[in-house]
């Protein structure tokens, strides 16, 4: 039984914690919440058993009937909401107290984006620097789920991210599109196909696959051939390495592509079956109407995208 406890004052991991609870709430589970916070299942539990311990009360029912509230947790997580939205609410009010926008944004970006011709996310951050000078950046590069989970929980103001599975947790500001085409490498046996072969015929499922090592739409579209991976990377430099060796068949996005196939170090597979476009995005978090500096970020983006109103609007 959870021993009793009274917090004299919360501290940054109690904030944290709470935050992990709401999620794990809204998700609907410890196994639901395991994408959305970017954390193992047996860590998700450890940090609700601690919040547990801390509070001194029994949140949550977790077992072979599933994952449920008690009384007790819903009491929390209804506290929980009020809380962090006030939190919220002083930390946008105080950078609003200031004429000028000062402070620090904080961007998440995927690592394909600054070699896509189609993002024009250095144009938005000069646009971003002509209006904000006094404000400092801190950019991170990211796999999309850890962008994700930095955003719920607040240590990104906004992320730009593949599309490709929206989350209710989030609002989304449609951006540019990126193609992608499976690729092999010079001494590949499929090096040379007809570019018009049918890609089932070709028995794909034979040869070695490589592809990223988390839930993307690269992912998805290896699945959809009968692809298995043989290979796992973080990054797509290590993707295109593997590629290049001949040994393996893999996606690559075809602004990347483009100077390998014009050395002819890579070609391109069936690409009328095998290439698909993902929509890329920032998003932000829906229960938090975002602060001055990244209503102007945002603005920017938009901007330097072309996007208009009805295109560019964020998406619930």
């Amino acid at each position: 039984m959870v021993k009793r406890a009274v917090l004299s004052s919360l501290s940054d991991i109690d904030i944290r914690l709470l935050r992990i609870f709401l999620t794990v709430t809204e998700c609907g589970g410890f196994a639901a919440s395991e994408l959305e916070l970017n954390i193992g299942r047996s860590t998700i539990s450890k940090h609700i058993a601690d919040l547990e311990t801390r509070i001194g009360l029994i949140l949550c029912n977790r077992g072979p009937a599933g994952f449920s509230l008690t009384e007790e947790g819903e009491q929390v997580i209804a506290a929980t909401r009020r809380l962090l939205s006030r939190i919220d609410e002083f930390q946008n009010e105080i950078d609003n107290v200031h004429a000028t926008l000062t402070g620090t944004l904080r961007i998440g970006i995927f690592d394909q984006s600054s070699t896509n011709p189609a993002a024009k996310i250095h144009h938005a951050i000069q646009l971003f620097d002509n209006r904000a000078p006094e404000v400092d950046l801190e950019i991170v590069l990211e796999r999309p789920s850890a962008l994700e989970s930095r955003i719920v929980l607040g240590s990104l103001e906004t992320a730009i991210v593949p599309m490709y599975k929206l989350a209710p947790s989030f609002n989304y500001l449609p951006l540019y599109s990126e193609q992608m085409t499976l690729y092999c490498g010079e001494t590949h046996p499929l090096y040379g196909s007809d570019p018009s072969t049918c890609a089932k015929s070709l028995n794909l499922g034979q040869y070695k696959y490589a592809g990223y090592g988390f839930n993307s739409p690269n992912m998805i579209a290896g699945r959809g051939l009968g692809l298995t991976r043989a290979a796992r990377v973080k990054e797509e430099e290590a993707l295109s390495l593997l590629i290049q060796s001949g040994r393996y068949i893999g996606y690559l996005a075809d602004h990347v592509a483009e100077t390998f196939l014009k050395t002819g170090k890579v070609w391109a597979i069936s690409p009328k079956d095998t290439r698909y476009s993902t929509d890329y995005g920032a998003i932000t978090r829906k229960q938090l109407r975002p602060d001055r500096k990244t209503e102007v970020f945002l603005k920017c983006l938009q901007e330097a995208h072309g996007t208009d109103s009805a295109k560019g609007s964020l998406l619930a």
